[in-house]
């Protein structure tokens, strides 16, 4: 078992917030944060507004209704957006299917598709 999979079973298999080891590997994709003495608003770390996000994939809740403990709503969705733009989303998948592959093993000869995402152009079966 993985020092992630340990994680993970503490918490019932619900990520709360990032484990340590799983940040490790996500950090190394995100562009370079803004130095904590900038003028103007305070930094929020890339780690508490993934946080964030996590927290809003789970509950499903408005931007605007996130707690203040992951930093503006706003600033989490602008973070977001620009994280997609930059296929940022797209790079950490990869590379946690690669490292998952090495520790556990994909079996690339078969995969399946959730039926109810596919929709007819013409709005048929």
């Amino acid at each position: 078992m993985t020092s992630i999979q340990k994680e993970l079973d503490k918490n019932n298999h619900t990520i709360l917030k990032v484990p340590d080891k799983l940040w490790d590997e996500i950090r190394l994709l995100l562009p370079k944060e803004k130095s904590s003495d900038t003028v103007g608003r305070p930094v929020i770390p890339f780690r508490k507004v993934l946080d964030g996000k996590l927290y809003v994939l789970r509950t499903g809740c408005q931007w605007k209704m996130l707690p203040q403990e992951y930093g503006s709503g706003s600033t989490c969705h602008r973070r977001f957006q620009q994280w997609n733009e930059l296929d940022i989303f797209k790079k950490i998948w990869i590379r946690l299917l690669k490292i998952y592959d090495n520790l556990i093993g994909i079996n690339w000869t078969w995969q399946s598709i959730d039926s109810i995402s596919i929709k007819s152009p013409l709005g048929g079966r």
